[in-house]
């Protein structure tokens, strides 16, 4: 008996450290700049972006065309954050959209299509730099919990930049989605007039739980209830703690939200459930047969058709 308890022992002592290192392997390379990569992420998304390139490669010469210039500021947490801004003829319409980038990527990646229609409907586009992403600074990712608050910062920039009479539009994709749906639980300036979600998810700890039982076929316990006390110690906010689901309960402005039904990365069922809970006046559009932040690309005139009526009397 002493055996056999001392075997168990040890056999347990082997999956506890098995199950740690485990969840220290994915928790460093999900959660830390160092190891977050964009071509992981493109192949786990699985959107088959080759079929755009055309299309993208088009957008990115107008866009490049246009005026620009790289801005800095000060995160409230002493980091260095990063935005590309095109005035575009913001200026004179006093229409300004502030853009939020999806997980590993940058602004100046995912608005490459979008600045095809903002630019040309009179916007100035500010392209944000998440946290820990791009040209900004950090060494863990915020998952949108964190970056809410760059998010207020950005906006105060604008105002300071165009004036007090300027009208905002946030529009966030995938982590950026999440980004603007948790800053509508806070309390926004006057100039936000709405907000565009593509392809948000719920929180860190939801989309991380999919994602490990869809793609890796494994339990979210250890991996997740660990993964959550680490990133409260190195990170600063747990992986539930802000939730886009929770958080539009507390909206004010009219919300737009876009999601595919063929998303296998953020499942559209999570759109649903942020949209049910959503207090301000909303919008849904459903892209039949897009993958994960394809939406725009796989029915461009529905996507459109959607801003122009979303937006229609939201600026004066």
């Amino acid at each position: 008996m002493k055996k056999w308890i001392e075997g168990a022992a040890i056999l347990a002592g082997i999956a506890v450290g098995a199950g740690a290192g485990t969840t220290a392997y994915f928790y460093n390379r999900t959660m830390k700049r160092c190891n977050a990569k964009v071509e992981r992420t493109m192949k786990m998304a699985g959107t088959d972006w080759n079929q755009h390139m055309p299309f993208i490669e088009e957008r990115k010469e107008f866009m490049l065309a246009q005026p620009h210039e790289e801005i800095h500021l000060e995160s409230d947490d002493g980091l260095m954050l990063h935005a590309t801004w095109f005035p575009g003829c913001g200026a004179e319409t006093h229409k300004v959209v502030i853009c939020f980038h999806g997980y590993t990527s940058k602004g100046m990646s995912d608005y490459i299509g979008l600045s095809g229609y903002y630019l040309k409907h009179g916007y100035g586009m500010l392209l944000v730099d998440e946290r820990a992403h791009g040209e900004s600074e950090g060494k863990y990712i915020g998952f949108g919990c964190l970056d809410r608050y760059d998010a207020l910062k950005w906006m105060r920039w604008v105002i300071e930049r165009e004036g007090e009479d300027v009208q905002i539009l946030l529009h966030g994709t995938s982590m950026g989605a999440s980004t603007v749906l948790m800053a509508s639980g806070l309390t926004l300036p006057k100039q936000v007039k709405g907000i565009v979600s593509d392809c948000a998810f719920t929180s860190p700890k939801y989309v991380f739980t999919h994602v490990l039982h869809s793609m890796y076929h494994l339990p979210a316990f250890p991996m997740i209830p660990v993964s959550d006390a680490v990133n409260k110690k190195k990170a600063g906010y747990g992986l539930d703690e802000c939730n886009a689901a929770r958080e539009v309960r507390k909206a004010k402005v009219p919300i737009l939200f876009i999601h595919g039904d063929a998303d296998t990365f953020v499942p559209c069922r999570m759109c649903d459930e942020i949209y049910e809970n959503c207090a301000s006046p909303k919008k849904k559009l459903i892209i039949k047969g897009a993958a994960h932040a394809e939406s725009y690309y796989k029915d461009t005139a529905a996507y459109e058709q959607a801003l122009d009526e979303f937006t229609e009397d939201l600026f004066q």
